[in-house]
């Protein structure tokens, strides 16, 4: 920060607090550091104090500082970036379309810390010593994940994850190149007869983005329940009811789990449930779901299709001794219609990778499973493999088989 937006923003928030103006970033704010960045420049004329080079771009500083996140607003404010994180002061990362870039930005360290206090200011989380790891959303919807020291070495490390708003169906997925329109009608048709679809893929591989366009093509009558940990999802379905968990007080209460909210959506009448990642005991409660009949989808970490299927299965063990194998497995391969996997190219390209259905048999503790599409030369093509369970397109008056034609 320059010493001429620093003396501005000081003299800005000196005047809100003396005058007690209610500042939020809107047209009254822009006019009050207008004035100031004005009043600054011509005393700076007659005076030893920096001029003021650039107006419009110092008061968008101050804005930035005042009603903002810092240095990071531009950051925010640019639809290209999709990915901020903050390892140092003069170490601030940026990533366009997947690909990583060190940025010419330096935050002070008092600073630093001051910006993750205001971003966490209108989230309702805490960060201290005693909880020293946050995630938050912040009101734009973007993702904030914040360690601080000892946890991190030195100083706060910062990542923001921000969504791309404009994809919100597959076709805008296929425009992106990352499936084809064969694979996003038959996506389409899935979602439409009620499949479980679970997706699958690396960190960063968009399976958030994955999710959301498959919701675009539910009928618009259901009743969609989300479930996160933080709020990522952005759906604009007419009946959604969105929850996130909530960390426990500074007294140890008052904690809700994943777990705990996918057992709460079940009672608020679901026409499908989706959780938005799976790490622990709460794909127990999950498979429960999906088990009942109720329509659901989610998202797992995982190296492939296959992985997503083996890791699904294992973390339902972690809810409790009780729990055996025998009844997760099965259940799993009965539940689950559709593990879509994603990968991340070197070029930061996002694309799907293989659909998977599994066939509802298990051999050896072994999940079949048969490959509906696959990349082949780079090409995601339909194997002309027929998927499993065709009654549940049936009955929802769909037909599935055109869309699996192989092109070739």
């Amino acid at each position: 920060m320059s010493q001429a937006v620093s003396s501005i923003t000081a003299r800005v928030r000196d005047r809100v607090q003396r005058e007690r103006i209610e500042l939020s970033a809107g047209r009254e704010a822009q006019q009050l550091v207008q004035s100031e960045v004005r009043a600054y420049a011509e005393r700076a004329l007659v005076s030893d104090l920096p001029l003021v080079l650039d107006e419009a771009k110092t008061a968008a500083d101050v804005l930035a500082q005042i009603t903002g996140f810092g240095a990071l607003q531009p950051f925010l404010d640019d639809p290209e970036i999709e990915e901020i994180w903050v390892n140092a002061p003069s170490r601030v990362f940026i990533a366009r379309n997947g690909v990583p870039e060190l940025t010419s930005t330096v935050i002070p360290e008092v600073e630093l810390r001051d910006l993750v206090d205001r971003m966490l200011l209108s989230t309702g989380r805490r960060l201290d010593v005693s909880s020293p790891f946050v995630d938050a959303s912040l009101p734009d919807g973007s993702r904030l994940h914040v360690v601080i020291p000892d946890v991190s070495s030195r100083y706060p490390a910062i990542n923001i994850r921000k969504f791309a708003r404009r994809i919100r169906d597959l076709n805008a997925l296929v425009d992106r190149e990352s499936l084809t329109a064969q694979a996003a009608a038959f996506l389409r048709c899935a979602v439409q007869a009620g499949s479980n679809i679970l997706v699958a893929g690396a960190t960063h591989t968009g399976k958030t983005t994955m999710v959301g366009a498959l919701l675009g093509a539910a009928p618009v009558s259901e009743r969609i329940v989300t479930v996160e940990e933080t709020f990522e999802l952005d759906l604009v379905a007419r009946d959604v009811v969105a929850m996130q968990c909530r960390q426990p007080s500074l007294e140890g209460t008052g904690e809700i789990t994943l777990r705990r909210l996918v057992k709460e959506a079940l009672r608020m009448r679901p026409d499908r449930l989706v959780v938005g990642e799976v790490r622990e005991a709460e794909s127990l409660e999950l498979l429960i779901a999906l088990n009942s009949g109720l329509p659901g989808m989610c998202t797992i970490h995982a190296n492939s299709a296959r992985d997503a299927l083996v890791k699904l299965s294992t973390l339902p063990l972690l809810a409790g001794r009780n729990i055996d194998s025998s009844f997760v497995v099965p259940t799993i391969a009965s539940a689950i219609d559709l593990v879509v996997h994603l990968e991340i190219l070197p070029n930061g390209r996002r694309q799907v990778h293989e659909i998977l259905a599994p066939t509802g048999a298990v051999h050896a503790g072994v999940i079949e499973a048969s490959t509906l599409f696959d990349r082949q030369h780079g090409v995601l093509a339909a194997t002309g493999v027929k998927p499993p369970r065709l009654e549940k397109y049936v009955r929802r008056g769909v037909d599935p088989m055109p869309m699996l034609v192989p092109e070739w």
